[in-house]
């Protein structure tokens, strides 16, 4: 499709509805709203075309975040300071099978014709991870967040390169906080030597305790509640080495074999991981010990990918993607300022 056709302002319209609705409802509020008048399937791809034009730009790096280290100076600290996390992210892709299936329908209804579309290929599965990087510092005044349909190697090459936008090296300090999964902490080591720290969600510690305390006490119990305060309380108050000593105390009073294996499980998830668990430390130095905006970021970059039977090819959804990454990380305008400069 040829962008220029519409007009910048028609097409950041069109990305606009369609960010937050169907291609299909998108098109339908354009008509009555804005008077613009495009079938959903034009629309589409419209906002397709936009979004794989938006990840080219930050892949060269023309976009990217409007903000380094040296504007996230902590006013208790007077040095600057800056978070990361990770996460990785289902999203729901339309199969080989499905597409199959699509072309045998469009080959009935179009015998005869000689009308040909594209041809590309389906998933082998019908949800992927897709992986998102986010950097932050402790106010939230400065956001960003980029995504890829890579593997961990894809987005340790992902987080190396916005660091570099970022000047991450030159911060006074520069820490991640995550869920603690292996490939995030492996590709944090590898490509982000300059973290001081990487940091355990502390609510991912919280509610590997309250599987554990479930098995032992019952789930929702008043004892299980009270355990998981008591486990919560010395991992923050004491730290990781202490907690192991405690839990490995319990697990030889105890002779039931699922009590046991309950807290074989979460000994095993701790000393994994003794590293990211030593809060009383982080706390300290003042810490950011939860990965919250990471995970609201997971959550506004695919929400318009996780509708009801919401089913993408990759591309376009790595397009999407990239679409809320430039619109939740406050580039929006940065965006089309420039799409309009190039169509003058």
């Amino acid at each position: 499709m040829s962008r220029r056709r519409y007009s910048p302002g028609v097409r950041e319209m069109c990305c606009r509805e369609a960010s937050r609705s169907s291609f299909r409802r998108a098109a339908a509020d354009l008509a009555r709203v804005g008077q613009i008048d495009l079938s959903h399937e034009t629309l589409r791809g419209i906002v397709e075309v936009e979004g794989l034009d938006g990840l080219a730009q930050q892949r060269s790096g023309r976009l990217g975040p409007d903000w380094t280290v040296s504007d996230c100076v902590d006013k208790s600290t007077g040095r600057s300071c800056v978070i990361s996390g990770a996460d990785g992210v289902m999203v729901p892709l339309i199969t080989e099978q499905e597409k199959s299936k699509r072309r045998r329908s469009r080959k009935r209804r179009r015998k005869g014709s000689s009308r040909r579309r594209p041809i590309r290929r389906g998933s082998d599965q019908s949800y992927k991870e897709f992986k998102i990087v986010t950097f932050y510092d402790r106010s939230h005044r400065h956001q960003y967040a980029v995504g890829t349909s890579g593997n961990h190697e894809a987005l340790g090459r992902l987080m190396r390169r916005e660091a570099r936008k970022l000047e991450l090296d030159q911060a006074g300090l520069a820490y991640s906080v995550s869920d603690g999964a292996g490939w995030i902490w492996r590709q944090y080591r590898l490509q982000l030597p300059m973290l001081k720290d990487n940091v355990l969600d502390y609510y991912h510690l919280r509610d590997h305790i309250i599987v554990a305390g479930s098995a032992l006490f019952g789930e929702g119990s008043d004892k299980a509640v009270a355990w998981r305060k008591q486990m919560c309380s010395h991992a923050l108050e004491q730290g990781p080495v202490s907690l192991l000593e405690l839990l490995v105390a319990l697990r030889k009073t105890l002779r039931a074999k699922g009590k046991r294996a309950a807290l074989k499980s979460l000994i095993g998830y701790i000393a994994k991981r003794l590293e990211m668990l030593d809060y009383p430390r982080f706390l300290a130095a003042g810490y950011d010990i939860g990965s919250g905006p990471t995970e609201a970021f997971c959550k506004t970059l695919t929400s318009r990918l996780k509708g009801p039977g919401m089913r993408w090819d990759k591309p376009h959804a790595e397009a999407m993607m990239a679409l809320a990454s430039v619109r939740s990380s406050g580039l929006w305008n940065t965006y089309w300022q420039k799409q309009r400069k190039d169509a003058a």
